[in-house]
């Protein structure tokens, strides 16, 4: 009897298209013989829409901005111990079972832990980190200070918040100072390079952080190494076992937006995916990088950044998935912690692809502990007998 697997994505994030373009990948990495496939399209305005339209990205362009005029719009619900999907409106609809949920989001307002903690309210099993690992893996600044407070080696950092940022400019522009020019200003809650401005000059500083907090309420503001080299390494497994993938050095520099998701094309294009063969289309996402695996490093940077990656996994109660992102300084060979994606671009299975892991068997592995974490999830005690509320009889 095979698994029913829902892949949920998009959402409302500022990397809503990449969302639907690693999902795409999912999709069709996912063994039919072992799973019933349904693809669940979260629109920007939060709504849940169903759909073989789906499976094909090269429909997408077509429905993102009126999915209803294409797709079916649905709503979830549970019925004893399982989980349904049920077409809104739909007389003559049979509502369809979930088993597992598979997420594959990014971005504020579902990475960030809210599609997690809707998913455990409806008691089903899910792929991805739990509401804590996902909002603390979403927000740098908390982030970091975990680092901080774990020891983790990362580059000096500051947070500005855009309540008082004109109110205490001078203070942050002698943090600023402190730690030197040139600076990297980030927004604290945005991902695939969404936002990222580099500050060169004092005079930029005002400038490039107000920027930044046009994306979000905070803004990190972080030395940046002249000399770098950027590697990225992504673990899988759980609370209570996880290893690393092979690690990739990325060879074209500082990577925004634009040349993460469409190196080929031109600044802010619309194009989700390039054809391959058949009908289907769907794209190399975050594959498509121009990166040198395995990465060149001393025997003590591998063992380094391994050991580092397992911890961050570890202490910001991560699970599933993630790719974290570091950093190390040419000048003197110093290794940095940057980052967690708890659910990273593609994720992240040209890596694991490298350890002679395929796409197909990354998601089998991902399933088979989101099925484990709920038997033991489970176990666990909820509620204890109590005659608090007899004190409130009439």
């Amino acid at each position: 009897m095979k698994i029913n697997v829902a892949v949920f994505f998009g959402g409302r994030s500022t990397e809503h298209e990449i969302s639907c373009i690693s999902a795409n990948q999912v999709l069709h990495a996912l063994d039919r013989e072992k799973y019933e496939v349904l693809p669940i399209y979260i629109s920007r305005e939060n709504e849940f829409y169903i759909g073989e339209e789906l499976f094909d990205l090269a429909n997408y362009s077509g429905f993102l901005k009126d999915p209803a005029s294409v797709l079916k719009k649905v709503s979830l619900y549970k019925d004893g111990n399982r989980v349904y999907v049920k077409q809104v409106g739909g007389l003559f609809h049979k509502p369809q079972p979930i088993d597992v949920a598979f997420p594959v989001v990014h971005g504020t307002n579902v990475e960030d832990g809210s599609l997690a903690g809707y998913l455990q309210m409806l008691d089903i099993p899910f792929t991805s980190c739990d509401v804590l690992g996902g909002s603390v893996g979403q927000d740098k600044a908390v982030m970091k200070d975990i680092f901080a407070s774990e020891g983790i080696p990362m580059v000096d950092y500051f947070v500005v918040y855009g309540s008082d940022f004109e109110e205490n400019y001078k203070e942050y522009l002698e943090k600023a100072k402190k730690i030197g020019l040139p600076l990297i200003a980030k927004p604290a809650n945005l991902g695939s390079s969404i936002g990222i401005e580099v500050i060169r000059t004092q005079k930029e500083f005002r400038e490039k952080v107000e920027e930044c907090l046009k994306y979000d309420f905070k803004v990190v503001v972080e030395h940046m190494i002249a000399d770098l080299k950027e590697v990225n390494v992504s673990v899988i497994g759980t609370n209570e076992e996880a290893r690393c993938s092979a690690i990739e050095e990325v060879t074209n520099g500082f990577l925004d937006f634009d040349k993460k998701y469409n190196p080929n094309g031109s600044k802010g294009s619309k194009k989700l995916g390039a054809k391959v063969s058949g009908s289907k289309t769907a794209s190399k996402g975050m594959a498509s990088t121009v990166r040198k695996v395995p990465a060149e490093l001393t025997d003590l940077q591998q063992k380094t950044i391994e050991e580092t990656a397992l911890k961050v996994f570890r202490v910001l109660n991560s699970y599933g998935c993630v790719r974290i992102d570091f950093m190390i300084d040419n000048a003197d060979g110093t290794v940095y912690c940057n980052e967690i994606n708890t659910i990273p671009g593609s994720l992240a299975f040209y890596l694991w692809k490298e350890n002679g892991i395929s796409f197909t068997e990354e998601c089998d592995e991902l399933i088979d502990n989101a099925l484990k974490r709920y038997a033991r999830r489970a176990k666990k005690t909820y509620s204890f007998d109590t005659t608090i509320l007899d004190n409130y009889r009439k």
